[in-house]
């Protein structure tokens, strides 16, 4: 099929390696702009635009895709560009910009966007972290048909998976990647086989999944055990969970519900084994079995306290 795609991290770059070796057309590639990355700020090809790169695919990178926005000379281009390749399907994964009814409007037959949830359960910016965070049991990715509404447009299919209780958010976008390549060939099959059914999301089921907040990455041992385990796989890598001993940053990077009891004050070391760190918190403790220092690796508890002295009894802040 003739299709464009916009996105731009790892992974939209994994869908839109699967529609070129499913032997897609893919003739134009939306993505945001490059930006500085790494410790030495180098300004490097994000991996979608690296991909179409790669493939010989010519590359926009729009500011805005607004007509009547701060960028109109951008979004004018855009939607240009668009027009003129009439392509009948545009496929958008984690673009990072807002696409406007006028654009949406464009190709022929639909913008298909490939969401990683299963919605209407957690519309918006961090559904993968959402779901972590809430103890959600599943996922997945949903195939659904753009519109102007945050992610209300009615959908085709729906792939599910488990999430298991140890799972960083990193390693669930890396399935969930591979799971929303798989879905989105299916979907373009299922197009051009034609017609196909849309069914509308249940208004009375939606939650919302909102953008990660810096603050958030401030440790809050009043949280129960669950919950504070929970919030750390859910913000590895981005935005962490940070905590302060003696007034040095550490992060607290993996964890597990700690079997041991524990009655002293929230945030106190209450032992260091072989296991980790066990840190009270509200109604039980943790064991932190990874951590780091600021620009240091990420390392698991037992060598990580070999360079780096804790005193049980002492508190974390």
């Amino acid at each position: 099929m003739r299709l464009a795609f916009a996105g731009t991290p790892e992974f939209a770059r994994v869908a839109l390696a699967a529609l070129i070796a499913q032997g897609h057309q893919v003739e134009l590639v939306l993505t945001q702009s490059d930006r500085p990355a790494g410790r030495g700020m180098k300004t490097s090809l994000g991996p979608v635009k690296a991909c179409a790169v790669q493939h010989g695919i010519p590359v926009l990178q729009p500011r805005g895709l607004k007509l009547d926005g701060r960028f109109a000379e951008d979004a004018a281009e855009a939607h240009a560009r668009l027009r003129d390749l009439a392509v009948p399907v545009l496929v958008v994964a984690a673009y990072g910009l807002i696409l406007p009814q006028s654009l949406l409007d464009i190709p022929a037959t639909a913008c298909l966007n490939i969401h990683a949830s299963l919605l209407p359960r957690w519309r918006g910016a961090a559904p993968i972290e959402r779901a972590i965070e809430a103890g959600d049991n599943q996922t997945g990715v949903t195939i659904m048909r753009m519109e102007a509404g945050l992610d209300t447009g009615p959908l085709l299919l729906s792939r599910a998976t488990p999430i298991d209780s140890s799972e960083n958010a990193a390693h669930l976008r890396t399935r969930l990647a591979d799971l929303g390549a798989a879905a989105i060939g299916t979907a373009l099959e299922m197009i051009a086989a034609g017609p196909v059914q849309w069914l509308p999301q249940a208004e009375n089921q939606a939650s919302y999944a909102a953008k990660l907040d810096k603050a958030e990455a401030a440790v809050d041992f009043r949280l129960t055990p669950e919950a504070l385990v929970r919030r750390i796989h859910a913000f590895d890598p981005q935005p962490g969970v940070l905590a302060h001993y003696r007034g040095t940053p550490v992060r607290l990077c993996d964890a597990r519900v700690s079997s041991q009891a524990q009655q002293e004050p929230a945030g106190t070391i209450t032992a260091l084994d072989r296991d980790g760190v066990h840190i009270a918190c509200s109604g039980g403790a943790i064991c932190v079995t990874e951590l780091q220092r600021s620009g240091a690796r990420r390392l698991p508890a037992g060598e990580f306290l070999r360079g780096f002295a804790l005193e049980p009894g002492e508190r974390f802040a």
